[in-house]
C-alpha cells in the first residue's frame, strides 16, 4: 500500500485531523501543523488521562527527586486552547477504517476525519513473574508515580533490583542511588548495550557502574520474582536468591500497533510508511510506531527507531508534508542520549552493532572519548562519552554521505 501512495493535496481549512497518541510525537505534530498554517479541526486521542508529557525526564530528573512529575509536561490547558485542539484523553483507540478515515474508540465512539496520524508509540515489555504488579516498569507517568511511592517507604541503604542493564536500567540505577538506596542491576547479556552499541563500544563502557559503586551482575538468568509480606525475593536459575525492597524491570518495549490489525495498513514491527511517513492516502504514522524508509548514509533503509529526536523530527516532517506537499530538505540524523553513572552517552546516526568502530578522540583512561562507526568505508554513526561538543561538531559527517577516510582527514570533532 505504501508504494501506491501519491503526493497528497495540502490540508484545507475544512479538514479534520485526528491524531491518535498524545505523547511527544502526537503533540509535536499538533504544534507543527498549526505552526505551518493549518486552521482546520484537530482532535487528539490519548489512552492516558494526562495531558501530553515528556518521557525522558521520568527515569532521570523525576525518579531521582530533582523534578516534580508535573515539570515533565509538554502541554497545559492554556496551550491546548491556544492550538484549538479537542482532547479525547483516557480512551483507547480500538480500530481504524482507512477508507473512511474513521478512528474507532474502545468506548464505542467513532471519530470521522479527513486525515489520521498514528502516533501510538510503544509500551514497556512486561515480564511474567509471580509477583505480578509488584514488579515495576518505568515507561509512563503513572509508572513513575507508583514507583516513587514504593521507593519512598524504603530506608536509606535498602536494596532495589533492576532487571535490565540498558539505557532505562542504568538511568534508573543512577536515580535510585541518588535517593540513598542501593541499586543492583541484573543483565542477561555479557555486557549491557552489547546488542545496541556493539561489542567494542559496550566494552569501553564496562566499568562505569562500578566507578560509582553500583553493582552490575551480567549473564544473569532470573527464574521468578516472588512477593512476600516483608518484601520481594528474586529467584535465580542457579538456585540462588536475593531479598530486595523493590524490583524494576527495564527490558525493552513493544510497539503499540495491535489496534490496527484489521485496518489494512501494512503492519510489520510497526506501521510501514514511506519516506514521507505516509501509510495510506490521508493516513500517516510518526514516532516509535512508524517503520519508515530512511535515507541512510548507505541508501534507503526500512527502520523503526525509538528515539525522542526521531519522534520530534517525524512530527515536523509529516506536518510540513501535509501542509505544503514538500518534505524537509535536510536528511534525518537520528540522535539519542543517556545520562547514567555520572556520564553522558550520546549517539548520532543509526549504525548496526556489527559496524566497525574506531575511537578518534579521547581515551578510556580519560573517561571521555569519541568514536566513528563505519560500514563499507562509509561513516554510519558517531558515539561519544562525555564529549557533547565534539559529537555535535561531527554531525556534518552524517548530514551527507561521508567516507571514513574523508572523516579522518576533516576531523570536525577538534574544531
Amino acid at each position: 500500500m505504501v508504494g501506491e501512495v501519491q503526493l497528497m493535496q495540502s490540508l484545507k481549512p475544512s479538514d479534520h485531523v485526528v491524531v491518535v497518541g498524545a505523547g511527544l510525537a502526537g503533540w509535536r505534530f499538533v504544534e507543527a501543523v498549526r505552526r505551518d498554517g493549518f486552521i482546520g479541526a484537530i482532535t487528539l486521542v490519548g489512552d492516558e488521562p494526562h495531558l501530553p508529557y515528556d518521557r525522558p525526564p521520568l527515569s532521570k530528573q523525576v525518579l531521582s527527586g530533582k523534578w516534580d512529575v508535573e515539570k515533565s509536561s509538554l502541554a497545559t490547558h492554556e496551550l491546548v486552547a491556544q492550538h484549538e485542539v479537542t482532547l479525547r484523553l483516557g480512551v483507547v483507540a480500538s480500530g481504524l477504517d482507512v477508507a473512511a478515515t474513521t478512528v474507532h474508540l474502545a468506548n464505542g465512539d467513532a471519530l470521522s476525519a479527513t486525515h489520521v496520524v498514528v502516533a501510538t508509540g510503544s509500551r514497556a515489555r512486561i515480564m511474567e513473574f509471580s509477583a505480578g504488579d509488584h514488579v515495576h516498569t518505568l515507561r509512563n507517568r503513572d509508572d513513575v508515580i507508583a514507583l516513587d511511592a514504593a521507593l519512598s517507604v524504603l530506608q536509606t541503604g535498602d536494596r532495589v533490583a533492576i532487571i535490565g542493564g540498558g539505557f532505562i536500567g542504568a538511568e534508573a540505577a543512577t536515580a535510585i542511588q541518588a535517593r540513598g538506596l542501593v541499586p543492583i542491576v541484573f543483565e542477561a547479556a555479557p555486557r549491557p548495550l552489547i546488542n545496541i552499541l556493539g561489542a567494542d563500544v559496550s566494552s569501553w563502557l564496562e566499568g562505569l557502574s562500578a566507578r560509582v559503586g553500583v553493582e552490575l551482575r551480567t549473564d544473569q538468568r532470573i527464574a521468578d520474582v516472588v512477593a512476600l509480606e516483608d518484601g520481594l525475593v528474586i529467584l535465580m536459575d542457579d538456585g540462588s536468591s536475593l531479598s530486595v525492597g523493590v524490583v524494576i524491570a527495564g527490558v525493552g518495549a513493544l510497539v503499540n500497533d495491535e489496534w490496527l490489525a484489521t485496518s489494512g495498513l501494512t503492519i510489520d514491527n510497526g506501521v510501514v510508511v514511506d519516506e514521507n511517513l505516509i501509510a495510506a492516502p490521508r493516513v500517516g504514522a510518526v514516532g516509535d510506531v512508524a517503520r519508515f524508509m530512511w535515507n541512510s548514509p548507505l541508501g534507503m533503509e526500512l527502520v523503526r527507531i525509538e528515539h525522542w529526536q526521531v519522534a520530534n523530527d517525524h512530527a515536523a516532517h509529516l506536518a510540513r508534508y501535509w501542509t505544503t506537499g514538500t518534505p524537509p530538505e535536510a536528511r534525518l540524523v537520528p540522535y539519542f542520549w543517556s545520562d547514567q553513572y555520572g556520564k553522558k552517552i550520546q549517539m548520532l546516526g543509526h549504525p548496526a552493532p556489527s559496524d566497525e568502530v574506531l575511537m578518534v578522540a579521547g581515551g578510556l583512561d580519560q573517561q571521555k572519548w569519541l568514536a566513528l562507526y563505519s560500514r563499507e568505508g562509509v561513516v554510519t554513526g558517531v558515539v561519544a562519552l562525555s564529549q557533547p561538543r565534539a559529537l555535535m561538531l561531527s554531525k556534518r559527517l552524517l548530514d551527507e554521505t561521508t567516507s571514513l577516510d574523508a572523516a579522518l582527514a576533516q576531523e570536525p570533532w577538534v574544531s
